[in-house]
């Protein structure tokens, strides 16, 4: 079974890995130091990876102050619900917010528009 997480969690993870990549490619243009020009594209292209990850994590952060916050039922914690279904940030216990959902196996195909 896959192992699922919050989305805000993969978003977030997304965001810190373009900084990560952004600084390996801006790294690479150690290798190519000859080339004034090789050195000017991997720079730019791991500032557009940094600048990227600056955006998502705007994006997120808009994102995440309308998400729903909500108990966990399990953990007791507060935790914020995207969309239908999302797992807790903590615990990773399926949460909902439709009735209709509740005792169903958790599956995140639900936030979809065609399985509305």
């Amino acid at each position: 079974m896959k192992k699922y997480t919050s989305k805000i969690n993969k978003i977030r993870t997304f965001a810190l890995s373009l900084i990560f990549i952004g600084f390996v490619i801006m790294y690479g243009a150690i290798f190519f130091r000859e080339n004034q020009a090789l050195v000017i594209i991997f720079m730019v292209l791991g500032l557009i990876c940094i600048i990227g990850s600056t955006a998502v994590y705007a994006w997120i952060g808009l994102l995440s102050t309308r998400a729903v916050q909500v108990v966990c039922p399990n953990c007791g914690k507060h935790t914020k619900v995207l969309g239908r279904v999302d797992m807790c940030m903590y615990c990773n216990e399926p949460l909902t917010l439709d009735p209709t959902l509740i005792g169903k196996e958790f599956d995140q195909r639900y936030n979809t528009k065609k399985n509305r």
